[in-house]
């Protein structure tokens, strides 16, 4: 769906800039409609229009209910936004990894910052989707020691930020200090473990340098917009709230 919403803007760029090569000798601004620029030529408005009508339908398609607003502020170390991007990502990173290499993943762990707007009461459309993941990111699975995750926890409990994390996991904290972590239900092993987020953190984004140099790193090459999109488009209603999966006293 973003994919198919990025050619047709794409297309619109390329019919709008047709034939156009000036040299730029002075700069003015003026505000004006686009339907006016281009009201002289009828040829373009022709071509143009079919798909200016399929872009705001594409824009403006409901795709869900949201019975109240889901924002990244309303927990403390997590939130009903984060827990619903967490735990959606992991169902749709769980089942292309699998289909990949017939392993399971063990959770998700993404950025606080990638949410850039909330889902509000009432209807849920394409636009919303846009404005919350307005980045090209895609979901990637890193195989990481134990080591590893110990940092990426580490990480979580001094950056004290709702960090969109997974259900799988399960963080008690005492006076700012990590307790105990389970996994599944179980405390730490030494073994590796297998955990989704997106290309940009892998790479080292937002600090998070315990993802890079994995010991086995998948590129599902799977926008995390579009499985936001399919993941509301699947659901009449969106619910979600804050849980047990962190636990701070």
């Amino acid at each position: 769906m973003g994919k198919n919403l990025g050619f047709l803007l794409l297309t619109f760029l390329g019919i709008s800039c047709l034939h156009q090569s000036h040299q730029v000798s002075k700069v003015t601004t003026e505000n004006s409609q686009l339907d006016t620029l281009v009201g002289q030529d009828s040829s373009l408005i022709e071509v143009y229009a079919p798909y200016k009508k399929k872009m705001n339908e594409e824009i403006h398609k409901v795709l869900s209910y949201a019975p109240k607003h889901l924002t990244r502020t309303d927990g403390k170390m997590q939130s009903s936004l984060g827990n619903l991007i967490a735990d959606l990502m992991f169902e749709k990173a769980n089942s292309l990894y699998i289909q990949e290499t017939g392993k399971e993943i063990d959770f998700v762990f993404s950025n606080y910052g990638g949410m850039r707007s909330g889902i509000w009461e009432g209807d849920v459309r394409v636009a919303h989707v846009f404005n919350l993941m307005p980045f090209d990111n895609t979901i990637v699975v890193v195989e990481l020691t134990r080591e590893k995750v110990e940092a990426l926890f580490q990480f979580f409990l001094e950056n004290n930020r709702a960090h969109p994390l997974s259900k799988q996991v399960q963080v008690t904290m005492e006076n700012k200090k990590t307790i105990k972590v389970l996994i599944h239900g179980k405390p730490l092993e030494d073994k590796t473990y297998f955990v989704a987020t997106s290309n940009y953190l892998q790479r080292g984004g937002d600090h998070m340098n315990f993802f890079g140099n994995p010991k086995s790193l998948y590129h599902s090459n799977f926008l995390i917009r579009d499985a936001i999109a399919e993941y509301f488009g699947s659901r009449d209603t969106l619910v979600s709230q804050l849980d047990k999966r962190v636990l701070i006293y």
